[in-house]
């Protein structure tokens, strides 16, 4: 079989031209292509395994355990068709990486986000189940991403971020020649009054699908903008990334300990021990 073929059964996907030996159970997803250098430069080692249209696919190891990373582009459609091919060669766990737009004033450029559900406001996870059905993060990978921000001592926000179709009218920002679209102007006000944490554009859809799959998933994101006070720095654009990869090896061993147990899943009670230094 070949990458030629639009058949999902294919051993090599369409579009994504991966394999199940080019990638690892766990799969960090960036949108922009070029994070995938930045983030394999934390690693203890990575190897190129594709690159097709936004796709770009690196694996290797950090802290001894197998880790890959997958570009998915700018939003929902493409970061579904990243889940569904990776799902289809084998992949576990999806780590959304990420930058994003904050909503409450507490929180600063360069913080992080670490998602616990998502308003679904993008129309990909609705082509797969109804709007009432939630897009909820895997509590082991949330647990995983607040202990690495703790080791880290970055600073993190834990809640409810929202995933739009749109950078612009869907965060309401002003369109070509200050368009606004109907509702743009009270978006910003009212997520921020639901307790919302964030605006980004794909964690909602990663989530649905992975839940629907019996997978698990989560999302971290670096903030860029401060909704609230108008400010916009591409600061800390690693921190994600590097909270991203230690909780690769903090689940992995958080898995290990559970099996070690007997236990059908991890929980608190378990422990995790701190990666090797």
């Amino acid at each position: 079989m070949t990458g030629d073929s639009e058949d999902p059964n294919d051993e090599e996907q369409y579009h994504l031209a991966v394999r199940a030996a080019d990638v690892a159970d766990t799969v960090l997803l960036p949108g922009d292509p070029e994070r995938i250098e930045k983030i394999t430069d934390l690693w203890d080692e990575s190897e190129l395994m594709a690159e097709h249209r936004e796709y770009r696919t690196a694996t290797g190891e950090y802290d001894e355990v197998p880790i890959s990373t997958t570009s998915t582009g700018i939003g929902s459609p493409s970061a579904a068709i990243a889940v569904e091919e990776l799902a289809r060669v084998g992949c576990e766990t999806f780590v959304r990486v990420g930058s994003c737009g904050a909503l409450q004033p507490e929180m600063d450029v360069g913080d992080l986000v670490i998602t616990s559900s998502a308003v679904r406001q993008e129309g990909t996870s609705g082509e797969y189940v109804r709007e009432e059905y939630p897009a909820a993060a895997d509590d082991r990978v949330v647990a995983a991403l607040v202990a690495a921000a703790e080791q880290l001592d970055y600073d993190y926000h834990v809640g409810v971020s929202a995933s739009t179709d749109s950078f612009y009218a869907g965060q309401g920002r002003p369109g070509f020649e200050g368009f606004a679209a109907a509702g743009s102007d009270e978006i910003v006000e009212n997520m921020a009054e639901a307790g919302v944490l964030n605006f980004e554009m794909e964690a909602s859809a990663i989530l649905t699908l992975a839940n629907l799959y019996g997978l698990r998933a989560g999302a971290v994101c670096t903030v860029y903008a401060d909704r609230t006070g108008g400010e916009f720095r591409t600061t800390g654009e690693s921190r994600a990334a590097e909270t991203a990869s230690l909780a690769t090896a903090l689940l992995a061993r958080m898995d290990e300990r559970a099996r070690e147990a007997g236990a059908d899943r991890w929980y608190p009670g378990l422990g995790v021990e701190k990666p090797t230094e």
